[in-house]
């Protein structure tokens, strides 16, 4: 085989320059969604791009890209039809190292109270407050009574401000005593606390906290060591932010939503959730060329171009594109998350053909 000019600085670069040097060595000619991967490691499988249908050119512009314009970009990792084609980690980063999320943690909240739905445990329907009376307020609002999961999940439980919680022993009592001025269901109000009642309600009903609940029913089956989530003071796991995942358990949660929660045989999330909680359930901006105005389903973002995400401060995403058959995830360190998620549109977007 003859040597391709890669320098390859460090092993973390070494699947996307393989894949590289041997796509350009001419030596595979299986077809572009063909099974067969050229680096196989623990967890996903690796392929060539051109395997995938994407050019091995397209996929260096676009790490380029992402190193040259993200201040600063962490990782990134690529999976398409199942596969993946490009993975790199910067700096002091690895792909063994575990990554804080942020609020991409509160994907995996929604994926939680949806197992409990399937369970049987509680329903979308369910008034907050049934689950918590003895933190009930003296006086209980028609809007506070009214309230139920599903205005958790879409952040529309009917504040005008984001409750302070952080400051509170008691963080379940200090979010049923802050005011709920509006109609839960019809005012979008993006709400943190709102996701740790999730968590709490989560524990609640299954005795666990929501990072032991997924242990059998997620981490498990996708091969994701357990991984460290932050709790309040009562114990109870954040919800809301607070997860650590190396950026390919990222990415089999991604894959895990792409294939409509179905994985290696199984049915690991109900097909019925993954539409319900990756669809727009509430309008929350108006703007064409903002991913943040696309709509807002239960935990996830809608974006421009059929696309999907979880993501969380500083620039972690995991965008799942359906119509391409693909993942994207992103860790990063930037005030510019608009900016970073505009390279997937612009440099990637255009080379990922059916």
């Amino acid at each position: 085989m003859r040597q391709v000019g890669l320098n390859l600085r460090t092993r973390r670069e070494f699947c996307v320059a393989t894949a590289t040097g041997i796509a350009a060595a001419g030596m595979l000619t299986a077809s572009p969604r063909g099974l067969a991967g050229v680096i196989q490691a623990d967890g996903l499988p690796r392929s060539t791009p051109e395997l995938q249908g994407v050019s091995s050119e397209a996929i260096q512009r676009f790490l380029k890209t992402l190193e040259e314009k993200v201040q600063t970009i962490h990782s990134v990792m690529v999976v398409r039809y199942g596969k993946v084609i490009a993975e790199k980690w910067w700096d002091s980063e690895s792909a063994d190292k575990p990554h804080v999320l942020w609020s991409l943690s509160k994907s995996f909240t929604s994926t939680a109270v949806g197992l409990a739905v399937q369970d049987g445990k509680l329903g979308l329907y369910d008034e907050v407050l049934s689950f918590f009376p003895e933190d009930a307020p003296k006086e209980v609002s028609g809007n506070l009574k009214a309230m139920r999961v599903v205005d958790l999940l879409t952040m529309s439980t009917g504040h005008q401000d984001e409750p302070n919680v952080r400051n509170e022993q008691n963080w379940i009592r200090a979010f049923l005593a802050h005011p709920v001025p509006h109609k839960p269901g019809t005012h979008f109000r993006y709400n943190t606390p709102a996701t740790f009642m999730q968590s709490a309600i989560v524990q609640k009903v299954t005795g666990q906290t929501v990072n032991e609940y997924l242990q059998s029913r997620l981490y498990g089956p996708l091969g994701i060591a357990t991984p460290k989530w932050d709790a309040n003071p009562q114990g109870i796991s954040i919800g809301g932010y607070g997860l650590y995942l190396k950026t390919e358990d990222i990415a089999k949660f991604g894959l895990l939503y792409l294939q409509t929660g179905h994985w290696e045989g199984k049915q690991l999330i109900p097909s019925s959730w993954v539409e319900l909680a990756t669809s727009k359930q509430v309008s929350n901006g108006s703007s064409p060329v903002s991913d943040w105005d696309q709509g807002y389903g239960f935990q996830f973002w809608r974006c421009r171009h059929g696309a999907y995400r979880g993501d969380g401060k500083d620039g972690q995403f995991c965008v799942v594109m359906p119509d391409q058959g693909t993942v994207v995830v992103m860790t990063a360190n930037t005030s510019n998350m608009q900016g970073q998620l505009n390279h997937v549109w612009d440099v990637l977007l255009p080379e990922l053909k059916a």
